[in-house]
């Protein structure tokens, strides 16, 4: 088909996007106790069905240039040098570990039976990671109600066997990662951040993830932008960038971008291994990888719904705040979360911890709420050493876990994502009120 015939083609096609997405998807009054409120969801418009469907015509099924305008966009947004996307936030978390076990990393480089320390009140794929490479979780405990761990349980775990650190900031609520990025340089160990959960979360004026020496982010619907599936590990290490994008690329030495051959000058002329000379760079493989990358597609969506970021963030804030303000009138039930000091949150959720000499059992509040249509969530996997999946699972506890027995038994969060509305939230306040009134 003619190029220029194509491109009126292609433009009559996003004329019509605006109307469609008024049809397929229009705004929906709210009805108390009919209308589901969510926990969590994507929020898009016309402009992101534009971007994914302009991928789509070009059909260029892998990673394409909206990958490589993400991925810039992404790393000036993150004020890292280097961003990589990856089919998910749970892949971002492999990743980072896997890209440690190289053996280019020398002492360093984790190793099979190595420790790595994290926290048992968690979500399980940042743990998983560390039992995928071979290595030994040890868990500590957090505070409440920041629900993140201190510098003094870090250290206290720490051993001649420490090789990193991962932690998340949890619900977007910063973790002291200055504090702890320096205990980790000091006893020259890494630290990876999961910033699956608090994109644009500040602490001390810098964003999350500038911190330690690999930063995680989740593009899940959930998060605080989509592109359905999706994730990224960022960097500002030009070492463990290569390695980051050679694990996520099958492992392979080369470099270039997909579709692209031979930018060095040398694809047939070099020495690896114990390969001939000369052998395809392009089929030279350094590390024991995987392949991690996303299609075009998704990538497109991210583009668009990244020029929003502020405004969700925004959005989440202030229904954040708002719900702080309504609930504050049951705090002799609920403790209310504290953000780290010194950090301005991009809030993923508003936990609540139900003060346990009341009596209230959380599973009939949530019941509660849910036969209200009302979305709620635990604090993700509460104490992962008692999941089914890791109770046989060789690990550590560093001191005492009391606290994240408490989270198990009496946290869950509600949602603050920007598809949530003043009526929402007034809905739900009201509900938890109702609730209470039947249940003491």
């Amino acid at each position: 088909m003619d190029e220029s015939k194509a491109d009126k083609i292609r433009a009559k096609i996003f004329s019509h996007i605006s109307e469609y997405k008024q049809a397929a998807f229009p705004d929906k009054t709210f009805i108390s106790g009919q209308t589901p409120v969510p926990v969590s969801g994507k929020v898009f418009d016309e402009d992101d069905i534009v971007a994914l469907v302009d991928a789509s015509l070009d059909f260029w099924l892998t990673a394409g240039r909206y990958v490589d305008l993400f991925e810039r966009q992404f790393a000036e947004v993150c004020g890292l040098r280097y961003s990589f996307l990856v089919n998910s936030g749970s892949s971002a978390n492999l990743l980072a570990i896997a890209a440690l076990t190289s053996p280019t990393l020398k002492n360093r480089a984790i190793k099979p039976g190595d420790e790595v320390i994290t926290v048992a009140a968690g979500f399980p794929t940042t743990v998983n990671p560390i039992y995928q490479v071979g290595a030994v979780p040890v868990f500590v405990d957090v505070e409440i109600p920041t629900y993140n761990t201190t510098p003094e349980r870090i250290e206290a775990a720490l051993s001649p066997k420490t090789k990193a650190i991962i932690l998340a900031h949890t619900l977007g609520n910063p973790f002291d990662a200055e504090s702890i990025a320096k205990i980790a340089k000091d006893n020259d160990i890494w630290l990876i951040e999961d910033c699956c959960d608090a994109l644009g979360s500040e602490l001390h004026g810098r964003k999350v993830g500038t911190f330690g020496d690999i930063a995680t982010y989740s593009f899940y619907p959930a998060h605080h932008i989509t592109m359905g599936e999706g994730g990224a590990v960022s960097t500002d290490s030009g070492e463990l960038a290569k390695l980051i994008q050679s694990f996520r690329d099958w492992g392979r030495d080369c470099t270039c971008a997909t579709g692209h051959d031979n930018r060095c000058g040398k694809r047939f002329s070099q020495k690896f291994g114990k390969l001939p000379t000369g052998y395809d760079h392009k089929y030279v493989y350094s590390e024991i990888g995987y392949n991690l990358k996303v299609t075009d597609m998704q990538a497109a969506v991210g583009v668009s719904q990244l020029k929003k970021l502020d405004f969700f963030i925004k959005i989440r804030k202030e229904n954040f705040a708002y719900l702080c303000t309504a609930l504050k009138e049951y705090d002799r039930i609920f403790m209310l979360p504290q953000a780290e000091p010194n950090s301005n949150p991009s809030w993923f959720g508003l936990p609540l911890a139900i003060r346990q000499e009341l009596g209230i059992d959380r599973e009939d509040l949530l019941r509660y709420l849910d036969a209200k249509k009302i979305g709620t969530r635990l604090l993700f996997g509460g104490n992962l050493t008692k999941q089914p999946a890791y109770i046989e699972k060789k690990h550590k506890i560093a001191g005492e876990l009391k606290n994240t027995d408490f989270v198990m038994n009496n946290v869950f969060w509600l949602g603050v994502y920007p598809g949530l509305t003043c009526e929402m939230l007034d809905y739900v306040v009201d509900s938890i009120g109702e609730a209470l009134k039947v249940l003491r």
